[in-house]
């Protein structure tokens, strides 16, 4: 399948995830994404223990595209790449401000070529203020949002969890291309799309700021847990069990159905929604003591019998082994020759349920040279 965005060229100069986290999810619908990359290292996330430039941080935000090293201080390369750019629909970097017109790559030289092109510039803070040249990589961006503060543990405050901010920057980034080139279907030209980490993930974390703003409530790690009813249980085996009340009693009574211990729908410590709200840290010891008495395997069957929201706390080895996940065929694979098979998880959107778009192992350094520069007049 060619994808929603086939005929589309992105010129991309993205390190690390922010940039290459937006590449990707254009690449994944067809985007001719080519990933414009420092000679003879490439992006920083190349580098493995064993020196092969080919890590599996690279691997996770880089398929689907094409790879092209060019040096753009360099006279004869940047002509390569002021080629790239005429031809190009979309320009995306991730540099500090003010690198990138050091590289020759900034806004108005680029867009002084290309008038049609959507150049979108990913920073940490912002294109100025006095902030804005502080360095900033993804715990950084959840801390000066608001963000960690939510998500630490008041008893063990550490950092814990995936690359979120990186991999959120990229998708408003993605999101802001997708609008800019809608606009200029209408109006013939591009735009300046600037995203920073710290706004994005503000906004992502628009929750907290409503509250504070609305009522004045100042959010903390369990508030949202505890409203929404949300737990995390050991079971018998030492395996865990996720749930999501939510608000319907329903879920509720039909929680304490599958546990069997219906004098819980009596207990005035749970009897109403605002009582087991405030004592939302009750309720998980109470129901942390039942679920010892089966295994996962157990549970899942009794809670799915009794239509409860959850599912087993799955980690990378199992999540998508699930039989809905290979339903959904969430997991994708292909050869790389040289390099074996490579996985990923396909993206999440699919058009009039067609199969999922076909997957290109991330390229190695400089892989596509010559096809690239066959192509171009420069």
């Amino acid at each position: 399948m060619s994808g929603v965005l086939h005929g589309l060229r992105v010129i991309e100069m993205g390190t690390f995830i922010t940039g290459p986290a937006a590449g990707v999810l254009l690449a994944d619908q067809g985007a001719d994404v080519v990933k414009v990359e420092k000679p003879g290292t490439g992006d920083p996330f190349r580098m493995s223990a064993d020196g092969s430039l080919y890590d599996t941080n690279f691997q996770a935000f880089n398929r689907n595209k094409r790879s092209l090293a060019l040096d753009t201080v360099d006279p004869q390369d940047l002509a390569v790449f002021d080629a790239l750019i005429a031809d190009a629909d979309v320009f995306i970097q991730n540099f500090r401000p003010g690198a990138a017109e050091k590289l020759n790559v900034g806004a108005e030289r680029l867009r002084f070529i290309n008038p049609r092109l959507v150049y979108c510039a990913i920073s940490g803070f912002g294109p100025d203020g006095p902030g804005a040249n502080q360095p900033c990589y993804d715990t950084v961006a959840q801390a000066a949002s608001g963000y960690l503060d939510l998500t630490l543990n008041p008893g063990n405050p550490r950092v814990c969890g995936p690359a979120v901010a990186d991999s959120i920057t990229g998708m408003y980034a993605a999101y802001g291309i997708l609008g800019a080139l809608h606009e200029r279907q209408r109006t013939g030209r591009g735009r300046l799309v600037e995203v920073a980490m710290v706004g994005a993930m503000a906004h992502f974390n628009i929750d907290a700021f409503t509250h504070y703003y609305g009522d004045g409530e100042l959010m903390t790690p369990y508030s949202r847990p505890g409203a929404s009813q949300a737990h995390v249980l050991t079971c018998k085996d030492g395996k865990r069990v996720a749930l999501h009340m939510s608000s319907p009693l329903k879920f509720w009574e039909n929680l304490v159905r599958a546990t069997g211990h219906m004098e819980l729908l009596d207990d005035p410590r749970f009897k109403q929604r605002g009582e087991r709200i405030r004592n939302h840290g009750e309720v998980i010891r109470v129901l942390d003591g039942y679920f010892k008495e089966y295994d996962r395997s157990e549970w899942c069957i009794r809670l799915k019998e009794h239509d409860v929201p959850h599912s087993p706390v799955y980690d990378a080895s199992e999540a998508l082994n699930d039989p809905q996940a290979l339903h959904m065929q969430l997991r994708q694979a292909a050869e790389r020759p040289g390099r074996g098979i490579f996985t990923a998880v396909r993206n999440p959107v699919i058009y009039d349920r067609s199969p999922p778009a076909r997957l290109v192992p991330p390229p190695e350094l400089d892989e596509h040279r010559s096809e690239l520069l066959a192509g171009l007049k420069y």
